[in-house]
């Protein structure tokens, strides 16, 4: 017997259709938000939207806290819950939020890991290392160093990375047009390292229009095949397999303040919309700082 679909829930439809048609939210927003709602759903079935109570919220925070959530994803999970009570708030009607009373745990904040400058440039230069892959056409060492001083040289987001298009890069002003959350632009500085690897690739590549970066076939790189090259080439650069390309943008922003950039720039050149998640690097200089002054001191 065929199981029954879920009941429509059209609070949660307009809801889901005013954030992608009015604010335009990624689409990983939309699943996370997606996600926070069914949570909810299967925690209190019974319990309508209007209907449910700080306390039904408690006891779902209290379900979540109990599985061992981490402290990020459970207030990733509110966030969603949150951002849907304030719709309901402006456009059906409600006009009691009962997320308001609910207490939320601190977010825990651990500073970004970055690599150092040797691991950095041992690992942009691992793709013209390695003999090429059979099957592989000439041009994609080419390809993958390029991506990697990219990804370093602008502080990109990987999927940044993989949505960039020929057009968006200009070798004249040495920038980049970059596409970020929220669907904002930004303008990037491109380093003369990056921009002589990404002429080759696409020299040896002929990429002339449309996705820059491309597989086999000619097509778009995903964002997933781009991790899964850097991947490969972490064992060469003596990297853990653990370093993810989320670890050049990390590395980009602590070295440009290590020597000397303001925090201000520093945030325009990431892409972020507060200040306040710039300032984490901050921390990490002064650890950095902290650890010189232990070690060299006479009465540290």
């Amino acid at each position: 017997m065929a199981a029954k679909p879920p009941p429509r829930d059209p609070l949660a439809e307009a809801f889901f259709t005013y954030l992608e048609g009015e604010r335009n939210c990624s689409p990983r927003t939309l699943i996370n938000y997606r996600h926070a709602l069914a949570q909810f759903r299967a925690f209190r079935p019974e319990t309508s939207w209007r209907a449910a109570t700080a306390d039904d919220f408690r006891a779902f925070l209290f379900d979540l806290m109990k599985r061992s959530r981490a402290r990020a994803s459970v207030r990733l999970t509110f966030a969603g819950l949150r951002s849907f009570y304030r719709f309901l708030l402006e456009r059906n009607n409600i006009t009691i939020n009962p997320l308001n009373d609910v207490l939320l745990p601190k977010a825990e904040k651990p500073l970004p890991v970055f690599l150092t400058l040797a691991q950095v440039e041992s690992l942009l230069a691992a793709p013209l290392t390695l003999p090429l892959e059979k099957q592989a056409p000439a041009w994609v060492p080419l390809r993958d160093a390029a991506m990697l001083e990219l990804l370093y040289s602008a502080g990109l987001r990987l999927a940044e990375l993989a949505a960039l298009n020929v057009k968006d890069v200009d070798p004249y002003s040495e920038t980049l047009r970059v596409v970020g959350k929220g669907s904002k632009e930004r303008v990037c500085p491109i380093g003369g390292p990056a921009l002589r690897a990404l002429s080759a690739y696409r020299q040896a590549a002929r990429v002339q229009t449309g996705p820059l970066f491309l597989n086999k076939s000619r097509r778009r790189l995903t964002a997933r095949s781009i991790w899964c090259r850097m991947k490969k080439y972490l064992p060469v650069a003596g990297l853990p397999a653990s370093t993810s390309p989320h670890k050049l943008r990390h590395s980009f922003a602590t070295h440009l303040l290590d020597n000397g950039a303001d925090l201000r720039s520093l945030q325009t050149l990431l892409g972020h919309a507060n200040l306040s998640t710039t300032q984490v690097y901050t921390h990490v200089s002064t650890e950095r700082l902290k650890r010189a002054y232990d070690q060299a001191h006479p009465r540290a």
